[in-house]
Parts: C-alpha cells; sequence; structure tokens
C-alpha cells in the first residue's frame, strides 16, 4: 500500500522553471504547493562551481545534469509501421534531470514568438488562402494572442534579467533591435551582451545584402542586476561553458539564481526530490485529478493527494504521463482522432561554417550561450511565402557559444574523421572558424505524434513513451530554401571556404539537434483538437493543468523558453484570480 501524504491546495510534478514559476506565484498567494521532482537538489553553490562544472568529459559528453535513460527513455521511429525502437543513449535532444531541470543547461538564448504564431491558422487563411496549404500541415491557431501575452512576456523578462536591443517599442521600430519583433511594452531590463568578433563578420555581410543585423536577446545577463523578487544576478563572464552545464557565475538565468530562493523562503512552498512521480490519481465519474502517485528516494510508492494537479515536467513527458495515466483520449494517427500525443513538432535546424583558414581570429573559447548576432527576415511573420509552398521560417544567428576542447573542432568537408591529418586541420581551423545556424520551425504532420509503446517498459514497470517523427514536407521545403538564402550569407562573409549542413531526408534521433521537442498536450479552442484550454486547463479534468512546450500546437522559428515562461505567468494568473477560489472549467467545451 503507499504512503499517504497530507493534502496540498497544488501538486506540480516537476522542478524546472515552471515548477519554480508556479511555485512562487501560488505560495505567495496562500496556497499550500508541493513540488516534486524526480531528480536531485542542484544550487549554484556548491553544484555549479569551478573547477568541477568545467569537466567537459563529465557534462558535455557523458551528459551528467541530463535524463538518466537507463531508468525511462523514448522508443522511435519514422513512420508509422515501422518498428519503434528504444533510445539507449541520450542524442538529439537531452531532457534535464534534477531541480532547475533544462532551465540549468541551457544556453540562454531567449525569444518572443512573432504575433502571427498564435493564430498562425488564420493568420495563413487570412493572408494566402484556405487552399495555401494540404490537410497534411496540422496547424491551428492557440486561443490566445501575443497581445493577450505582452504583459506575461514583460515581467517574465524582468524576473529573468534578459539584455537585448528593443526592436519594436509599443509599434515604433528602433534602431540597432530585431524589427520584426512584436511590439514591446517596455525595453529589455538589461542592455545586450558584448558583441563577438564573429557575430561582426556576419553582421557586416549581412548587412552589405541589406538585412537587419541586431544582437541576440540573451538571459546571461549582462550587468549587476535585482529582479522584482529580489535575486541578484551578476554579469556573465563569457567563460564559454554555458550550453549543458550550470553557471557558476549566478549570470545565467536559471530557477536556482532568480525564481526559487523567494519560492522556497515561503513556508507555503516545499520541493521534494527523488521523487519520481509514475501516475496522476484520476476519478474518471467525477473527471478530476486526486494527486499524483510518485516512488521516492528509498523505493516506497507514495500518493501526494492535491486539489489541483499541475504538469510541469519536459515536453514529452507530459502526454506520457498522461497516456500511463488514461487521461484524455490517446491520439490515433490511422483515424486522426483523439488528442493526447497530438502535433509533436521539433525544430528544423541547419547550418553552415565559413573557415578563413588563419586570416581572421575568432578566439572561440570567449564564448557565451547566447553571444550572437542575429537576422529575423526569414522568420514566419517577415516574408512573402506566396508561391512558395510552405509555411514558417525561422532566424539566423553567428552564435559563439563554445571554444570547448573535446567538441569543438570544426573542419571542412573532406577531411579526414581522425589521424594526423585531421588533427592539422583541427588547428589550423579551431581559430578561424565561424559558425552560421538556422533555427527553423516546425509544422504538425497527421503522422508525428507521440503514443505509448506496449512492447518496452521503463525500470518501473510502466509502458515507454513512443515518438514517431520525420521532418515534413513543408518543412523540408522551408529549410531548403531558406538555407539557400544563408549560403548567399556565408559567401559575402569572404572566407576562404564554406561547408554547408542541408537538412537530411528523414530525420535521426542519433545526432544532437536541440532540446526544443514541443506538442502532445496542446492548447487550443476545441476539446476535439486539443488537450488544454487557452489557459492550459485540461478539458478532462478542471483541476489538471499543463505547462511547458508540449502544449504549443505548432512550434515556432525561435527557441521555446521565453514563450514558456509567459504562458507559465498567464496560467498563474488565471488559476489565482479565476480558479482557486471557484474551482470549475473556465472554459466552456
Amino acid at each position: 500500500m503507499a504512503v499517504r501524504m497530507k493534502p496540498v491546495d497544488v501538486a506540480l510534478v516537476g522542478g524546472g522553471l515552471t515548477a519554480a514559476i508556479l511555485g512562487r506565484e501560488l505560495a505567495e498567494a496562500g496556497y499550500r504547493v508541493v513540488a516534486l521532482e524526480r531528480g536531485q537538489m542542484r544550487d549554484t553553490v556548491p553544484d555549479f562551481q569551478s573547477p568541477t562544472m568545467h569537466d567537459e568529459l563529465k557534462y558535455d559528453v557523458r551528459y551528467a545534469l541530463m535524463q538518466d535513460p537507463s531508468v525511462q527513455t523514448l522508443t522511435f521511429r519514422n513512420f508509422v509501421g515501422q518498428q519503434a525502437l528504444p533510445m539507449r543513449q541520450l542524442g538529439s535532444f537531452l531532457p534535464g534531470e534534477g531541480v532547475g531541470g533544462g532551465a540549468v543547461h541551457w544556453n540562454g538564448q531567449y525569444w518572443r514568438f512573432q504575433p502571427e504564431w498564435f493564430r498562425l491558422r488564420s493568420w495563413v487563411n487570412e493572408k494566402y488562402g484556405q487552399n495555401h496549404l494540404g490537410p497534411e500541415v496540422t496547424i491551428q491557431d492557440w486561443g490566445v494572442t501575443y497581445d493577450e501575452l505582452e504583459p506575461f512576456y514583460t515581467f517574465a523578462d524582468k524576473v529573468l534579467g534578459i539584455g537585448g536591443a528593443t526592436g519594436n517599442l509599443k509599434g515604433q521600430i528602433q534602431v540597432g533591435g530585431n524589427p520584426f519583433e512584436g511590439p514591446r511594452s517596455e525595453p529589455y531590463p538589461n542592455p545586450p551582451m558584448k558583441k563577438s568578433h564573429s557575430g561582426h563578420l556576419f553582421g557586416q555581410a549581412a548587412a552589405s545584402l541589406g538585412y537587419k543585423p541586431f544582437p541576440v536577446p540573451s538571459a546571461n545577463v549582462t550587468r549587476p542586476y535585482r529582479n522584482p523578487y529580489g535575486a541578484e544576478l551578476k554579469p556573465c563572464m563569457y567563460c564559454g561553458f554555458c550550453e549543458r552545464f550550470g553557471c557558476e557565475h549566478f549570470a545565467k538565468a536559471s530557477p536556482q539564481v532568480c525564481i526559487l530562493p523567494s519560492a522556497m523562503a515561503n513556508k507555503n512552498f516545499e520541493l521534494r526530490t527523488r521523487a519520481y512521480v509514475t501516475r496522476i490519481e484520476y476519478n474518471r465519474q467525477a473527471k478530476v485529478a486526486t494527486g499524483v502517485t510518485y516512488v521516492d528516494a528509498q523505493g516506497r510508492e507514495v500518493f501526494q493527494p492535491a486539489n489541483m494537479v499541475v504538469l510541469c515536467a519536459f515536453a514529452h513527458h507530459n502526454p506520457i504521463l498522461m497516456l500511463q495515466s488514461g487521461i484524455g483520449e490517446p491520439y490515433n494517427p490511422e483515424t486522426r482522432t483523439g488528442t493526447v500525443g497530438r502535433n509533436y513538432t521539433y525544430q528544423t535546424m541547419t547550418g553552415i561554417n565559413v573557415f578563413y583558414e588563419g586570416e581572421k581570429r575568432i578566439n572561440p573559447f570567449m564564448g557565451a550561450g547566447a553571444l550572437g548576432t542575429a537576422i529575423d527576415e526569414f522568420n514566419n511573420g517577415s516574408f512573402d511565402h506566396s508561391g512558395l509552398g510552405f509555411i514558417g521560417g525561422g532566424y539566423v544567428a553567428a552564435y559563439q557559444t563554445s571554444g570547448r576542447p573535446i567538441y569543438h573542432h570544426p573542419v571542412p568537408e573532406g577531411t579526414p574523421r581522425w589521424g594526423l591529418e585531421w588533427k592539422r586541420a583541427v588547428a589550423r581551423h579551431y581559430n578561424s572558424t565561424v559558425s552560421i545556424s538556422f533555427h527553423g520551425s516546425s509544422v504538425p504532420h497527421p503522422n508525428n505524434y507521440i503514443g505509448l509503446d506496449r512492447t518496452y517498459t521503463d525500470a518501473f514497470g510502466q509502458p515507454l513513451g513512443m515518438l514517431t517523427f520525420d521532418f515534413p514536407h513543408n518543412d523540408r521545403l522551408m529549410a531548403r530554401h531558406i538555407t539557400g538564402k544563408v549560403v548567399e550569407i556565408a559567401k559575402a562573409m569572404g572566407g576562404k571556404q564554406i561547408s554547408v549542413g542541408w537538412l537530411d531526408d528523414h530525420y535521426s534521433i542519433v545526432p544532437y539537434q536541440t532540446t526544443h521537442n514541443s506538442g502532445g498536450t496542446i492548447m487550443g479552442t476545441d476539446p476535439k483538437t486539443s488537450v488544454v484550454n487557452r489557459y492550459l486547463q485540461s478539458w478532462d479534468a478542471h483541476n489538471l493543468w499543463v505547462m511547458g512546450a508540449s502544449v504549443f500546437p505548432q512550434n515556432a522559428g525561435y527557441n521555446p523558453t521565453a514563450t514558456v515562461a509567459a504562458l507559465t505567468y498567464w496560467a498563474a494568473d488565471a488559476m489565482i484570480k479565476q480558479y482557486l477560489n471557484n474551482p470549475r472549467p473556465l472554459v466552456q467545451a
């Protein structure tokens, strides 16, 4: 029999960014909240300090901050009918584990979505007509608009200490910023990062072709800063250990630095680690969640009763937990009915290296996760898609994130993969190569989804989640078109040679691409095509809410964190002002 804990008002599944935000806001409003994190406690001191945190082998190669696939993993296939096989080691994406989650090891690249993304189906129909896209592109509106989210974007900017160059202030385009962004009610709270030499070379070439380069918005804080919760953040040291690492300097916005100190100081908030949630307890007749069951550090099964349950886990974990708990109708790709697992999307990434062969000194070791120069002319709302046969887009940036020796060894195509000639090529190109990335959107396809695999189980005997995904034709067209434009910029940069990483014909789960998984518990206005309503409240249980990128109906051509944070503050506002004093569905089906 499971150990039964004292009831709480709210049980949060996860201990990352969204759980930290909700834990702080709901506890401050007077509600008893417990956050259940499957991993260990981690804090800036002592866990992220040098020299331990600069161990590239431990953190960059062996993924010490990431999910353990020997406990829980996914099976994967490209298409329905293909045999799905377990992902035995991490590759294409890197879910975090431990307090702070992915917001510990993220880079800090911080983008708001353009207004068009939130009403994508309506925008496409209005601009290009209802026949612009075929039935295989299952985009839909989110149920919330950019204007509604803008105040929550702005508050999240302040909490995380975001630095950048404002491009659109109250509808007025500002020199030096992104002219294609949605209007901001306030400027960034901090100035942008310094410009790297690689960013200068890229920006110079882009400007010569008529584009408008600007510094990448950054959660690597650029000056001493005190946020609205009273947290003190320090300026980034450009050490080059952001992605896959915790920040030793209190400079990268993470829950440990920005939010959790305020939450943990409140007696209404409790954070439990080594609490591995295995299911949501669901009263099917009453259509309410009664709490969650988890396995604790001693291996005991524990039941935590709660008046409200909020899923704050990583993107694909949220739909998998709902499927394992029997909540909602699983998506069926054959009939295209059901909602849980529907519209799984990712990002569409390509890249180009420009080799100067010693003519330029880039100094890649002077890096930061969001140190970069970008252009946004190729994002969805920035250009005309007429006659192109696709929708979507993304931004293009020259980032200088790392010169770390194990992974940073750019060499031209045709270089031997090992041996003396490879070593000579690494020495020749290490300090004189600029990398350009295209960060593209991902549209949903009826065959891309998350389900359960009845063949394989996790360490707790539950069926593994099964991921079915391949690049949609729409995204392959989009990537080829825009990568061709990026080639023109690369050539204008004046290097000796370039190498182009075109999008593969099929998606592979093996090489790392990005940890921007989305969809599976998508938001919307119709219970037949969405899992949660516009406030992120489940259609099937009004006291079950879902946070994170799993609620995105499709993924935009940007990093998701800013929108995840804004949606969490949006949902918290609805919980506190509309729901918790009068629990009920906030939107009628």
